[in-house]
């Protein structure tokens, strides 16, 4: 009889999870000896969010993801170049093997002209034609934030911008990884994923599942209190918030066992009901966000 215990990947801790596929994505590019993929970031239709969570990132950071996983090649706020010659770059990295990202939804009320992103040789160039320059070309394409993945904030009513998902624009696959803002390990796993295996392992959605293949309900702190039916009456009791709008049943992530800045503290264990910002109809079909 094998003695041995089996964990279950989906539940793993963090460092089970992206870290060691980021390691196991370095290890690959080392010993094959092919150069590092290239990566286009597009700040689309949104907060800029998602980018800056990536900056938070710490396991690994973003300096490490550059230096040692992919090359970044165009993103509208981290690239040293600017104006023409930062296009230049990203027209260039199209005649390359690169992964796509977008964030943001894609504005396309008047042929995208709510999302400038750059001036060329006399001509605006909007977000919607440069995902679509892009998406055409990309060997991947992920989706990173809420906003990508299902048009989010950027298409909630009455949404003049006439703002969609990158998948309702783009008649190709897309990786989602949403989040409002994506978490940094959900999105540098999602790419170290792509870097050492090819595409992973999605749910119905097109979610790595190795991120979204549970509820916040199924791991939240709070999950005994549910079971036994005592609910908090106000924010700031200490039992389970469904009863307060807790979107944690219907919201796939596992931000209860990865947490949020330097992996420290989540929504629910402040004292705040989960919003769902990771789920599609999100906000529209969340609100209100806290009910009595």
């Amino acid at each position: 009889m094998n003695n041995r215990t089996t964990r279950c990947p989906i539940l793993d801790s963090k460092d089970m999870t992206a870290k060691k596929i980021i390691d196991l994505a370095i290890k690959e590019v080392k010993s094959s000896g092919r150069e590092k993929m290239n990566l286009i970031w597009l700040e689309a239709t949104g907060c800029s969010g998602n980018i800056i969570s990536l900056l938070n990132a710490e396991n690994p950071d973003v300096i490490y993801l550059l230096k040692e996983m992919i090359t970044l090649k165009y993103n509208n706020s981290l690239m040293a170049a600017e104006g023409e010659a930062a296009f230049s770059q990203f027209l260039d990295t199209l005649e390359t093997d690169f992964i796509l990202v977008v964030e943001g939804a894609v504005s396309t009320k008047d042929n995208g002209l709510y999302n400038i992103i750059a001036n060329y040789n006399g001509k605006r160039i909007t977000a919607m034609e440069a995902v679509q320059m892009a998406g055409e070309k990309a060997k991947y394409i992920l989706a990173v934030g809420t906003c990508a993945s299902y048009g989010g904030p950027s298409a909630a009513k009455p949404n003049p911008s006439g703002s969609v998902s990158v998948s309702e624009f783009l008649e190709k696959e897309v990786i989602r990884v949403p989040g409002c803002p994506s978490h940094p390990d959900w999105a540098i796993g999602t790419i170290a994923n792509i870097v050492a295996f090819g595409k992973p392992s999605l749910d119905e959605k097109n979610r790595p599942i190795i991120f979204y293949g549970i509820t916040i309900h199924d791991r939240c702190t709070r999950r005994s209190y549910f079971d036994k039916e005592i609910f908090a009456t106000k924010l700031g009791d200490k039992e389970c918030m469904f009863k307060l709008g807790c979107r944690g049943p219907v919201t796939r992530t596992d931000c209860p066992v990865r947490k949020w800045n330097s992996y420290v503290n989540w929504p629910i264990e402040d004292n705040t009901p989960c919003i769902g910002c990771a789920q599609e109809r999100f906000p529209d079909g969340m609100e209100p966000f806290v009910r009595y």
